[in-house]
């Protein structure tokens, strides 16, 4: 028999390291949000091949103690908590003291530190868990940290790594996250020598958008805030125009640490689902805010998921958060947004290296802050406005005169200025942004035509509507067989003679546990013996549409993903009822008939998509047709 014995300090090390330390971003995110809990106003992340070669993240947080920097590279050893009943109000992004002490047993770990109210500072070195030196060094206040050759002496973990290329594309990627996840901290990314991406930490999150994503994004933004007992939410949500093919844009904090939970977004894609395709998945920015009472997050080493105590009433409330803040707004996609957004990736603004300081250097950090706000606020001007000189604020002329101190004084000032101008913009834009398919605007709209027998051609002031008949009509359709089902009037059609089914075990059980959700879609049937059931009667929406295919589509779906509740294929055949009796693409239809399925629209909550996520209509602007005819360039 094998003997049982115990694991030496240095091999526990390496095992623990394999949980907290996947990858080179492991590292960056460990040691970033060190420096975050140290109270950094100021982060730069510079990586070489990588980051696998060589990573350096600099702060300038409170620094760590002399007499305590050995100490902090031990094995759970913390100053986020003291005791276990702490893991229930964790406020911190770390707490679990597994960080530097994983880090330094798979690479060669460089530390330089000092506290405020210490003359002198501390350089240490360890290299696979062993201390190499320890001495008092002349460094600026805050915490430097270079992490080099990465599983230097694990070269079976260092194989596993993929290409620098895709090693530095997935801290890219973390840093931009950690950048949105904390607005009032100004982030640096170096890679090789050139700075890929930086924020001012001036607390805007739209700015913070603008330099990750670019001006494209800035321009479709929904804004959304709210709360109820025990959680908040802020942030921006992406009108549906900014829809993906995968959930990489869906960034969502919670007390402001960035998660990826199967449950959040499956709440945000069900407050978009009436809005996108299926298989397409929005763009958002949500910062979730939760009593530390309600919020797990001790459940894996790299914290990157969660666990809640009240899911599904959050879960509730930020579905409908998200679908009342895009029912809002108007989401007519403009012909020329489409055109720009469709299979592009985001462009992020130009980034000018030569004039962004290191964190540590106060004075050069809090005139960049302001250099960059005011040139954020140029560029949003210019993106909101035809003829940016009309809007000038006053006193950015006036920088360039006077002491160091005055100009310092004067371009806050006008940075505050702008703050306030751009406030009463935005709000002036949210009035005009109001919604043009409404029932008082009836009137206002002109019916100029139909091309090809599918699309109608509307004219509403100074914009062409263009609006598919097909996905319009069954969007009235839906939103009428939804209301009717939900009070349950869906009329019924006798069958002469009655249909019979010839049922299995499993779907007479799923026809029984459902029987109440398909009386009220229309189905009256009665038993027939032998397995078999006779089908009485079915919704007048279905009748002559090839129903027995439907009947049996449905129980297929039922015994094979049935689910509790009201069945989420319910809802789906619902959607495929009102498509199989809408009218079809390659119908002529004449101005009467468009007349008052134009007027039904107008009435819904949600007529800019069909059921499946379709645009109904798509605009352009009178001012986008001239610039095609090169009457305004």
């Amino acid at each position: 028999m094998t003997k049982i014995q115990l694991l030496d300090s240095e091999t526990i090390d390496k095992i623990a390291a394999g949980e907290v330390v996947e990858r080179p971003a492991s590292v960056v995110k460990e040691l970033v949000e060190n420096a975050v809990d140290a109270g950094a106003t100021a982060v730069t992340v510079e990586i070489k091949e990588g980051g696998i070669s060589f990573i350096r993240v600099t702060d300038n947080g409170e620094g760590i103690a002399s007499d305590q920097v050995q100490d902090a590279f031990l094995r759970h050893a913390t100053s986020k908590i003291k005791e276990a009943v702490d893991l229930n109000h964790i406020q911190s992004l770390g707490f679990r003291g597994e960080a530097l002490s994983s880090i330094a047993a798979v690479a060669q770990v460089e530390m330089m530190t000092r506290r405020k109210e210490e003359l002198m500072g501390v350089h240490y070195c360890i290299e696979g868990g062993k201390e190499i030196s320890f001495s008092e060094a002349g460094v600026p206040e805050g915490t430097t940290i270079l992490v080099k050759n990465l599983f230097f002496h694990t070269p079976a973990r260092r194989k596993f790594l993929k290409t620098p290329a895709t090693e530095g594309g997935y801290i890219a990627d973390l840093c931009e996250r950690l950048a949105l996840s904390k607005p009032a901290v100004a982030f640096r990314f170096i890679a090789n020598g050139q700075v890929k991406f930086h924020t001012s930490g001036n607390g805007d999150m739209k700015e913070i958008i603008y330099r990750i994503f670019g001006r494209d994004f800035l321009k479709n933004l929904v804004p959304v805030e709210a709360s109820t007992e025990g959680f908040s939410i802020s942030g921006y949500l992406g009108k549906p125009v900014l829809n993906r093919s995968n959930r990489n844009f869906e960034n969502c904090f919670v007390n402001g640490r960035y998660v990826k939970s199967a449950l959040l977004y499956k709440a945000v894609e069900e407050g978009y689902r009436p809005y996108l395709m299926q298989h397409k998945f929005p763009f958002v920015v949500l910062h979730l805010s939760f009593d530390s009472e309600l919020v797990d997050v001790n459940v894996h080493p790299t914290k990157m998921d969660i666990r809640l105590t009240d899911s599904i009433r959050f879960m509730e409330f930020l579905s409908h958060t998200v679908g009342q803040a895009l029912k809002e707004k108007e989401l007519i996609p403009d012909m020329e947004q489409l055109e720009t957004i469709k299979n592009t990736t985001p462009v992020p603004q130009p980034v000018e290296r030569s004039h962004v300081p290191e964190p540590f250097e106060e004075k050069r950090m809090e005139e960049y802050r302001v250099r960059e706000s005011m040139q954020y606020g140029e560029e949003e001007r210019k993106e909101l406005f035809f003829t940016p000189q009309e809007t000038r604020l006053e006193g950015l002329d006036s920088v360039s005169s006077g002491s160091q101190a005055e100009e310092q004084e004067k371009a806050t000032k006008a940075v505050v200025n702008r703050s306030e101008k751009l406030s009463g913009i935005h709000t002036q834009m949210n009035l005009f942004e109001d919604r043009i398919l409404r029932e008082e605007n009836r009137c206002r709209f002109e019916i100029l035509g139909q091309a090809f027998d599918t699309y109608w051609i509307l004219r509403y002031e100074d914009k062409l509507l263009f609006v598919d008949q097909h996905s319009a009509h069954e969007k009235v359709k839906y939103e009428r067989l939804m209301a009717e089902y939900q009070k349950g009037e869906i009329l019924s059609q006798n069958l002469q003679p009655p249909m019979i089914f010839h049922l299995t075990q499993k779907e007479e059980a799923a026809l029984e546990e459902y029987r109440s959700h398909f009386e009220k879609l229309g189905f009256v049937w009665e038993d027939f013996g032998s397995h078999s059931i006779a089908m009485r009667a079915m919704p007048v929406e279905l009748y002559g549409k090839n129903e027995k295919t439907f009947f049996e589509e449905i129980l297929d779906e039922l015994v094979e993903n049935g689910c509790k509740g009201t069945p989420e294929v319910i809802l789906e055949k619902i959607i495929s009822m009102s498509c199989k009796a809408a009218v079809k693409g390659n119908q002529a239809m004449d101005r009467r008939e468009m007349q008052a399925l134009v007027e039904q629209m107008l009435t819904l909550e949600n007529p800019y998509h069909c059921p499946h996520g379709r645009p109904t209509m798509i605009s352009m602007s009178k001012q986008d047709l001239e610039k095609k005819f090169k009457r305004i360039v």
